[in-house]
């Protein structure tokens, strides 16, 4: 993948939340402008961006369209340890009757969804 855009209502608040994660997750800062900001790993950068052409109303990933990114995280514990962090800036655990096998028994993750209704989803790489 070359990269990911997500169009954001507020660029401040998707930094605080999305820019946090990403960076945690090794992710560095490849640009910025006046109405956006983007990380890169790799090849690979995510843009969150206040696009002058998006349309009006919130993002709803049940709608066509982006339904959430997936990200690599090491092992349970650092998904642990990340979903704690997340909840200190915003983020809500989804499906937290199910965590962390809510995509079933053999898959660790944590659902994570912002107050702009962007959803992540943390899969654990090892079982440590």
């Amino acid at each position: 993948m070359h990269h990911v855009e997500l169009w954001v209502p507020d660029v401040t608040r998707a930094e605080a939340t999305i820019g946090w994660l990403l960076r945690e997750l090794g992710w560095v800062e490849y640009q910025r402008w006046s109405a956006g900001v983007s990380w890169r790993l790799g090849p690979t950068y995510v843009v969150v961006e206040r696009s002058p052409a998006m349309g009006s109303g919130p993002h709803e990933r049940t709608r066509p369209g982006l339904n959430h990114l997936a990200l690599h995280v090491g092992g349970v514990e650092a998904v642990e340890a990340l979903v704690v962090g997340a909840r200190e800036r915003g983020w809500v655990l989804m499906f937290a009757d199910r965590h962390p096998h809510a995509g079933g028994p053999e898959h660790y993750a944590a659902y994570l969804e912002n107050e702009d209704g962007f959803e992540v989803e943390l899969v654990a790489t090892t079982g440590e």
